[in-house]
């Protein structure tokens, strides 16, 4: 086992975005200075960092000063090529590893890996060019037609009500390669949080349960009334994912629970997530933390919730024309914690920022998210 990484050592994020924005902030409030590598001279992580390069993740002199001033480099979103961490884990430490982000990154490798551990996922057809359409006959119909790579918050996939529809749905998305896979009756949508350590400790976040609205997570709600037997299943199965990719990190597994109660993954998350921002407000270690103290080799904080949650998550929708939404309105909701990331634009669909409505039962927090949303968007 390496030394672990100490303040005031260097570290880089790879993307700018609110993660890396969250993981900057965690980081320097640990005593610690981050370099964000991020194209976007405006980026919300870049705006936070003690040095922001302006360039591209394959620009070879923006690599190379990475290499010479971090001690260790981590990322924020899985579609950083993994040719780039290839290149960075020659000089310096790199968590998660570019084996991990080829997997996460890619449906069809994906799905394969989840099976080879003995995992289950929706019943799914690979779809590489016309000739595979044939294969998917008699996949169980309606299914859904998604795209193998940069598909996210529902982009990239369409529904096909029948065998039929394949053809053309394959036509819409560019006859890019695919997945088509079985939509299922779901009873519940939940995810685990978890951090894993270099040497292999696992330690998970209470389970959440999700709600999306047009394929973009809506509200996340913890603790969940999932029965203890199937919290311990998803967690064992999300903990199963960790090893097998010998990560070391934060991970987020999705999970589909059906109405006949099989537990399926749906999707690998080699990062911090969107369903884990309860973590900032509701638990004693929130996952940036955690990241920051995984990829420094340092023994991971106490993950335990400390008040029930419901975040709700901000998107550029209810922005008005001219100005901001009336912020003023949750100055009187005391338990209600604002995060906005910093995006200098918004627009419909785009995540701008969350809300953490904390209180003292599920009841009472979903009571105030509720009127957080009524102030915001009245």
């Amino acid at each position: 086992m390496s030394m672990p990484v100490l303040p005031p050592a260097t570290l880089g994020m790879l993307g700018g975005g609110q993660l890396g924005r969250m993981f900057v902030i965690a980081a320097r409030t640990m005593g610690y200075e981050v370099i964000v590598l991020d194209p976007d001279a405006n980026s919300p992580a870049g705006g936070m960092a003690t040095e922001h390069l302006v360039a591209g993740y394959d620009d070879h002199e923006a690599l190379d000063y990475l290499k010479q001033n971090c001690q260790v480099v981590s990322t924020e979103f899985e579609n950083i090529p993994a040719e780039t961490l290839e290149n960075l884990a020659q000089s310096v430490a790199v968590h998660p590893s570019a084996n991990a982000l080829r997997i996460a990154q890619n449906r069809q490798l994906e799905k394969h890996f989840i099976t080879e551990n003995g995992l289950n996922t929706a019943a799914y057809v690979a779809i590489e060019d016309d000739g595979d359409i044939e294969h998917a006959r008699n996949l169980p119909f309606p299914a859904i037609m998604k795209t193998a790579t940069l598909g996210y918050d529902g982009k990239g996939q369409i529904v096909c009500d029948n065998f039929e529809d394949l053809p053309a749905a394959f036509e819409q998305l560019n006859r890019q390669p695919c997945v088509v896979e079985k939509k299922v009756d779901l009873a519940k949508e939940v995810s685990v949080v978890l951090c894993r350590s270099q040497s292999g400790d696992i330690d998970c976040f209470p389970v959440a349960e999700n709600l999306h609205v047009k394929g973009i997570l809506d509200i996340s709600i913890v603790p969940t009334d999932l029965s203890v037997a199937k919290q311990d299943e998803v967690k064992l199965a999300a903990s199963k994912i960790a090893s097998g990719l010998d990560y070391c990190g934060v991970l987020a597994v999705e999970f589909f629970i059906t109405t006949d109660g099989a537990v399926l993954v749906n999707e690998i998350a080699p990062r911090p997530h969107n369903s884990g921002h309860y973590t900032l407000d509701a638990c004693y270690s929130s996952q940036f933390e955690q990241q920051v103290r995984m990829i420094c080799g340092l023994p991971a904080g106490n993950s335990k919730l400390h008040t029930p949650v419901a975040m709700w998550n901000i998107l550029g929708d209810i922005w008005p024309h001219d100005g901001e939404p009336e912020w003023q309105q949750l100055a009187d909701l005391k338990s209600a914690k604002l995060h906005l990331y910093g995006k200098k634009q918004a627009r419909v669909g785009r995540k701008m920022g969350h809300v953490n409505c904390l209180g003292k039962n599920n009841l009472a927090a979903m009571d105030l998210l509720q009127r957080v949303k009524q102030a915001l968007q009245s």
